[in-house]
């Protein structure tokens, strides 16, 4: 299969100058490649490292391929390549015409797969000049005209600030005649920001720790990010005005919602500061806002953005979990999505796989969204990892049942895993090496507990992000 994970070649960063307001920049700079690999990036087939089931290397493997066939489906390059034709002097996005400009088409790509998405346009788009930005947390070699500039995750830090200014820059080079091309992914919310006045990017990475620390859903984190950011909530949009615009998404968010996809950057605001203000009170988290945040949102914001041009979300979680079952119907497991739409706690989403597991149904269920932990011990707090220990309990002692959940970023938290596996024997494993699995769970440490017991999926960065997905199979 191929995955956008790129390999053996440094971010190219091109030196852009924007002139004139909305004129194709002069792209004064050359790439270097490797020698016959031509302008593109190079794929390699994501692999996991081994991991430990009671059935045995054969069922590791089939139960990996399932989860392959997740990450493939959702192939940022080619979900943007194949929703953008061409066709009569227009531009087609998701089948709607949109008139092309006559001198190029400015890109602004943020998010994990900004990168990806910027080469799927550049195929899509093969003859007409592109210029434009890539900001990403994973940089990796963009085609030509596109310059990639690093910022943070999962929180944002000055490199986020420095993201966010140069796609503003960009987006308010376009002139009336231009169109502005944004693809948005997963991670763009804290990889490109914009303080509004009298904030620092303390300020919102602090609040954004907090929230998350707090178990709280991105709808609700992306309520008080909005209320604090100039790029959000319809900002990227009203920054390129009056060029017009067309949004492609690779959704990470639950139901795809558009305003809480990397915040909504080129989507007008739902919600305003009086929202964000409420959110940070349910939480008890006044604290941790701290007096220039909440005197921010009290005072109110008077920002406007226009309306949306085209959007079109070109995958999802739901495409991930369709790509699995198809996966194991290749493999020859029967084998239904049986929800798309998982939130809430993570250690609920783990009895629920386990129940799943064991049974009737489908041999295998599938099932994807984005759960949540509120951390309250000295543990990470990863969430499919905490997925997988609380289904492992759950499975202690019952053979013939496994699950695993994986974050399709392969980033699980602060850690190097994307996930974990459990089966009937994972608690025994635990019990041989003496650790407590309930103790793990109670500390939110699942981390800890799967390396020693073989459990973790570990695959590096796969280039795609659309949250999660989980598998209970019955065998």
């Amino acid at each position: 299969m191929s995955l956008p994970y790129l390999v053996g070649q440094e971010p190219h960063r091109s030196p852009l100058r924007y002139s004139n307001w909305g004129r194709i920049a002069q792209y004064r700079g050359h790439l270097t490649l490797e020698s016959g690999s031509g302008i593109g990036v190079r794929y390699i087939r994501s692999m996991f490292e081994p991991i430990v089931l009671s059935g045995g290397p054969d069922v590791a493997a089939r139960l990996l391929d399932v989860l392959r066939g997740a990450i493939e489906a959702v192939d940022p390059r080619r979900a943007v390549r194949n929703t953008l034709g061409r066709e009569a002097g227009m531009l087609l996005v998701g089948g709607q015409p949109v008139s092309l400009p006559r001198h190029g088409i400015t890109v602004l790509a943020l998010g994990k797969a900004a990168v990806a998405m910027a080469w799927g346009a550049a195929d899509a788009l093969e003859g007409i000049p592109v210029i434009g930005v890539a900001a990403t947390p994973d940089p990796g070699p963009a085609p030509p005209g596109i310059e990639v500039v690093e910022g943070a995750h999962p929180s944002p830090d000055r490199r986020s600030v420095a993201a966010g200014a140069t796609l503003m820059a960009a987006a308010g080079a376009a002139g009336p005649e231009d169109l502005v091309l944004v693809l948005i992914s997963g991670g763009g919310s804290a990889c490109a920001e914009a303080p509004a006045p009298g904030l620092g990017i303390e300020h919102l990475a602090g609040i954004t720790d907090a929230l998350l620390a707090s178990g709280a859903p991105i709808e609700e984190i992306n309520i008080v990010r909005r209320g604090l950011s100039l790029l959000k909530g319809g900002g990227l949009a009203a920054a390129a005005a009056p060029a017009r615009v067309v949004t492609l998404i690779l959704s990470d968010v639950v139901g795809n919602d558009l305003p809480t996809i990397a915040g909504g950057p080129t989507v007008p605001n739902p919600t305003g500061t009086a929202e964000a203000l409420t959110v940070i009170e349910d939480r008890r988290l006044a604290g941790a806002a701290g007096p220039a945040v909440l005197a921010h949102l009290r005072k109110g914001s008077s920002m406007t953005a226009p309306s949306a041009g085209p959007i079109v979300v070109v995958a999802d979680a739901a495409t991930a979990a369709e790509g699995a079952r198809a996966a194991a119907a290749r493999l020859g497991i029967p084998a239904a999505v049986v929800d798309t739409r998982v939130t809430g706690e993570a250690r609920l989403a783990g009895r629920r796989l386990a129940d799943l597991a064991r049974g009737p149904g489908p041999l295998m269920s599938i099932l994807a969204g984005e759960t949540t932990v509120a951390v309250t011990g000295s543990g990470s707090g990863v969430r499919n990892q905490e997925v997988a220990l609380a289904a492992a309990i759950a499975l202690d002692g019952c053979d013939g049942s496994v699950v695993a959940s994986l974050g399709t970023d392969g980033v699980d938290g602060p850690t190097r895993a994307a996930g974990g596996v459990a089966d009937g024997s994972t608690l025994a494993r635990g019990r041989t090496a003496g650790l407590d699995a309930v103790a793990a769970l109670d500390a939110n440490d699942s981390g800890s507990y799967l390396t020693v017991v073989g459990s973790r999926l570990v695959s590096g960065p796969t280039g795609t992000n659309v949250g999660d997905v989980m598998v209970a199979w019955r065998r």
